[in-house]
């Protein structure tokens, strides 16, 4: 009887040995496929942007890219302890681009919506946006909110493929649309008074207001939704999912450093940065 519990015994510890052993193996075989480690080994971040969407990221006077993200980005690759390389590219390509390996991450504002979370993951969001309209001077007396504009005769435009249309088509169903390749350009037509209304990201208009739209426009400043921005990566990635997590949690809550705090007024309270880009 001993022996027969003595060959169980050392049976099931055979079997229990050699599960570990293999969830071991599945656990090493996860991390050297985590983009974390290729990050690590390659000592290099590579972060695909669209330098275009300001305060976030755009190029300055001498061709740099600058801005929140960017600030955001290089901190992120000092804590990694690795160098980061930026890689500029079209936002109707940009998600294509991580999926196939051309980036590591996404930082460049990117809304967080149930459609793109099906091809790409997202870290908790790092700001909360909504969309709000820039519209021309004399409908002051005519507009008080955007239900006003849903008519015939108004033109209302923005850029063509992000949650800013989305919002417009959603909102407004009787206006003609019009759509344009990027912000500045929608944003010029109500400047040269060729539309009526500009939707599009708050932070982005509150700026537009506080330089080129200054006494020429009107910022009816009541989103019209609630858009979470997050970084995006690659499905399947756990180890470096949790990272960002925690690296987001740490630059909010260390007020010691303060960074988090810093780079909000760098970017989304102070316009000082303007001129650089002019």
């Amino acid at each position: 009887m001993r022996n027969l519990v003595k060959k169980i015994f050392v049976a099931v510890f055979a079997v229990s040995t050699l599960a570990s052993v293999n969830s071991f193996a599945d656990d090493i075989n996860l991390w050297k496929k985590s983009t974390l480690n290729q990050i690590l080994q390659r000592g290099e971040l590579q972060v695909c942007m669209e330098p275009g969407y300001m305060p976030f990221e755009m190029k300055d006077k001498k061709g740099r890219i600058i801005g929140y993200d960017v600030d955001m980005a290089k901190r992120m690759a000092k804590e990694m302890g690795v160098k980061l390389k930026l890689l500029p590219t079209s936002w109707d390509g940009i998600i294509a681009a991580l999926v196939t390996n051309k980036c590591d991450i996404i930082m460049s504002g990117m809304t967080i919506t149930q459609q793109r979370n099906l091809k790409i993951n997202f870290a908790n969001p790092y700001v909360v946006v909504g969309q709000t309209i820039l519209m021309k001077k004399d409908l002051d007396s005519k507009i008080k909110t955007a239900k006003d504009l849903d008519k015939p005769e108004f033109t209302v435009v923005t850029k063509l493929g992000v949650t800013g249309e989305v919002a417009t088509r959603k909102f407004f169903t009787k206006a003609k649309i019009i759509t344009f390749e990027t912000e500045a350009d929608a944003a010029a037509e109500v400047l040269n008074g060729r539309a009526d209304a500009f939707v599009y990201d708050q932070p982005y208009n509150i700026l537009f207001m506080s330089d080129k739209g200054k006494g020429k426009l009107i910022h009816l400043d009541a989103p019209l939704t609630y858009e979470p921005l997050g970084w995006a990566i690659r499905k399947g990635d756990p180890d470096f999912l949790n990272w960002l997590n925690n690296f987001l949690r740490q630059v909010k809550e260390d007020k010691v450093v303060d960074f988090h705090e810093k780079l909000n007024k760098k970017w989304l309270r102070d316009t000082s940065w303007l001129k650089r880009v002019q």
